[in-house]
């Protein structure tokens, strides 16, 4: 069975993060870096380390989203709050989707489920930053609503090649 039949047989359900979700989220993580495309990692931080951003969010109350098929991780969302008291109304959104599920509206679900609880927990702005290569990324974050605001030229290294960051935000409370 090839991916685009395993797609159509086994429903993607978002929910947010438990515990249970980690190992998962982990491996889902290290390959996405491993792309060297989308993410400034290349590879997923140690898992204890990974274990104790999860636990930490959930504890916090902080958005994290997953998306699951068949109880493994294809994709997730995060939003972390900043951690300085006159910041505290920011929070920086992290995502991303393995290959074979992208392009069928997942990012768009994690999203909203993510700004969504994002809201009742009372975060006013946020901000992510993303390749300024990734043209179907940018256009999402637009579709969803947010606004550019800024390029940093060179943000990023990888293999030798720079790579431009934009800088967007979205206004919880304009929306």
């Amino acid at each position: 069975m090839d991916s685009t039949e395993a797609r159509s047989l086994s429903p993607v359900a978002v929910t947010a993060t438990a515990a249970d979700h980690i190992e998962s989220f982990h491996k889902a993580l290290d390959l996405m870096a491993r792309e060297r495309r989308y993410l400034t990692l290349m590879e997923a931080f140690p898992f204890p380390d990974t274990q104790k951003f999860v636990l930490d969010m959930i504890k916090q109350g902080n958005p994290h989203f997953v998306a699951t098929v068949e109880d493994e991780v294809v994709g997730w969302c995060d939003i972390s709050r900043h951690f300085f008291p006159a910041h505290r109304h920011r929070g920086s959104l992290g995502m991303g989707i393995i290959e074979a599920y992208r392009g069928q509206g997942l990012g768009r679900r994690l999203m909203l489920a993510a700004l969504k609880q994002a809201r009742a927990s009372g975060f006013i702005r946020i901000e992510l930053s993303v390749h300024a290569d990734n043209a179907r990324a940018i256009a999402l974050y637009e579709r969803v609503g947010f606004l550019k605001e800024g390029v940093q030229k060179r943000s990023v290294l990888i293999d030798g090649r720079f790579l431009d960051a934009v800088n967007m935000a979205i206004l919880l409370d304009e929306q």
